[in-house]
């Protein structure tokens, strides 16, 4: 459940549990969509209120991918649309939120889920330069299974907590996420070709490719 006309009940039970379950260590992350404009705010809020009530943020970034959705629902209600006005603005806001989250790494565990480049490039960075313990288990990285496998690897080889985000189920359960991703992997056509690449460089590299 992640439109906004569902989300705020959804983070109610989110926060309940994390103040059940994450006294010692973070067991439950609430997800953070970033094309939102209200959710760096949010964040930062949720990160307050574990901090007063004692217990342990855990927290996954993501851009989104219900922005078209979320249009039409504002228009179709007469209300505000919680999207950002570009890209440009959600890029912004997923990177302070990063570093929001990375500024208190002791009291929230961060999952940088993002197949954007600059976005990890940007926490590695930033864990190189503050040097904070990179295996440390509140900083995090993960893609989806078939996407930015060179990111994934490449984290994973240098030492960071990496994870692929496996789909599975029944077709007729997950075909709507399914679809979704397709259409949102439109946008990323850049990084599927410089994938592509470096598979056909490996394959010449073990003289595979004929």
């Amino acid at each position: 459940a992640e439109e906004s006309w569902m989300q705020k009940a959804m983070d109610e039970v989110v926060r309940d549990l994390m103040s059940r379950y994450n006294k010692e260590e973070v067991i439950i992350y609430n997800t953070y969509q970033m094309y939102r404009w209200d959710k760096l705010e949010q964040l930062k809020s949720d990160h307050q209120l574990a901090f007063s009530k004692g217990y342990l943020l855990g927290a996954k970034l993501v851009r989104g991918a219900y922005m078209d959705k979320e249009r039409e629902y504002a228009k179709e209600k007469g209300v505000r649309c919680v999207v950002q006005k570009d890209k440009t603005a959600t890029d912004a806001d997923y990177n302070r939120a990063l570093l929001y989250c990375l500024d208190h790494y002791q009291e929230i565990a961060i999952c940088n889920a993002s197949h954007n480049l600059h976005s990890v490039k940007l926490m590695v960075s930033t864990i190189q330069e503050r040097n904070l313990p990179q295996g440390h288990k509140h900083l995090s990285f993960s893609q989806l299974q078939g996407m930015s496998d060179h990111l994934t690897f490449n984290l994973a080889q240098s030492g960071y907590n990496t994870a692929k985000y496996v789909v599975y189920g029944p077709v007729k359960e997950v075909a709507e996420y399914l679809i979704r991703r397709a259409e949102e992997n439109t946008a990323v056509t850049g990084e599927m070709s410089r994938e592509l690449q470096f598979i056909e460089t490996e394959l010449q590299r073990r003289n595979l490719k004929k």
